[in-house]
């Protein structure tokens, strides 16, 4: 399936080498006035981050084809293409029936009986993650106007590690830093540690993964629906259909294991009339449900499986082990660009949830 969303309903289309890719969403508000420079801002910057990134150009126009008329949504269902400019087909001409160790090739194979599309991945592509983008701008205003802001960082590279956000200690500047930057780290001088990582990795045609973390700020309490429509459900449904993620934890995760009930607890107290908790071990979700406090998780992103080192593989045509090495563009990493695509998928699944509970009159558009 190629749609999302309850509320709000986001569908894919299009192949990572095919003539366009593009998005429909369903159930925007009329009236709303798209930033389109921010959205090229988004793609072309935060997409594409860095000499380390894919040799693959590609320019990010994107078209509206429905629902956008006069610089303002119409209500009808909203249309947006983006044109493959850049594409070279050839470079994967044994991954037909040589299918790539880490990637989707053989499973696609065995499902799509041969006929998926394999050209730079088809629709397993980091391609297809400028559609997240394009749908975190537009739903990323709207929580603007709320004054929700879902910020993203990296917290590791290989075997650089940046630390994770401190809710209780965060500033409106370090929030904008993470906003604007294309590579938001909290300690500055961990990016050139990362980027240095990142190189090393693709001087000897490997590649590295890493861990991207998320918070969402000015949540009210109470959100979500158990039990099958929680918070972490259906975040984590979006978020795993973003390519390479192969984990998710909120608040404290997997370390819940290390602790006891009176340690992994949130106490809660009150503070200027709110109630709030002392520590935020379970990342603002309690049942499913938002509690309030900032929600936050992390991700693990793993290393890009398109390598250049020799692999060893099977041949599908003659049913006999193979070897491969991959040619083509290839990001050594793409944690710094997974991270804008995970916050964007964050953002709209928070306006898609905040729709369950209020219509477009509680939003300030």
């Amino acid at each position: 399936m190629n749609t999302i969303g309850t509320q709000l309903k986001l569908t894919f289309f299009g192949e990572s080498h095919g003539r366009v890719i593009g998005l429909v969403i369903d159930g925007l508000p009329s009236g709303l006035i798209i930033d389109e420079k921010l959205l090229r801002q988004e793609l072309l910057k935060r997409r594409q981050p860095g000499s380390e990134s894919s040799p693959r150009q590609e320019k990010d126009d994107f078209e509206f084809l429905s629902g956008y008329q006069n610089n303002r949504t119409t209500g009808a269902a909203l249309t947006v293409v983006i044109p493959n400019t850049d594409q070279r087909s050839n470079d994967y001409p044994e991954t037909l029936i040589i299918p790539r160790p880490g990637h989707a090739d053989y499973p696609a194979f065995v499902k799509y009986q041969g006929y998926a599309d394999v050209a730079g991945g088809g629709i397993f592509s980091g391609r297809l993650t400028a559609l997240w983008v394009v749908a975190g701008v537009i739903c990323g205003q709207i929580l603007g106007g709320k004054n929700i802001r879902v910020i993203s960082h990296i917290m590791q590279i290989g075997a650089i590690k940046d630390p994770a956000f401190d809710i209780y200690n965060v500033n409106n500047k370090l929030l904008k830093t993470m906003e604007n930057s294309a590579f938001p780290v909290i300690l500055p001088e961990n990016e050139q540690k990362m980027r240095e990582e990142i190189q090393k990795a693709k001087s000897i045609g490997d590649s590295l993964g890493g861990i991207g973390e998320v918070v969402v700020f000015g949540l009210d309490a109470g959100l979500g629906d158990p039990l099958f429509q929680s918070v972490e459900s259906q975040i984590s449904q979006a978020i795993f259909s973003i390519p390479a993620i192969k984990g998710i934890a909120f608040g404290s995760g997997f370390s819940l294991a290390e602790m006891s009930g009176f340690e992994a607890n949130d106490p809660y107290q009150m503070k200027a009339g709110r109630v709030v908790t002392t520590t935020n071990h379970n990342g603002g979700i309690l049942g499913g449900m938002t509690t309030g406090m900032p929600l936050q998780y992390s991700v693990v992103i793993k290393p890009t499986p398109s390598i250049s080192i020799l692999q060893k593989s099977v041949d599908l045509k003659k049913m006999v082990d193979a070897d491969l090495e991959i040619r083509g563009r290839h990001d050594p990493c793409i944690v710094p660009k997974a991270i804008h695509v995970i916050r964007a998928a964050t953002q709209f699944v928070v306006l898609d949830i905040l729709r369950q509970r209020h219509d477009w009159d509680w939003f300030s558009l």
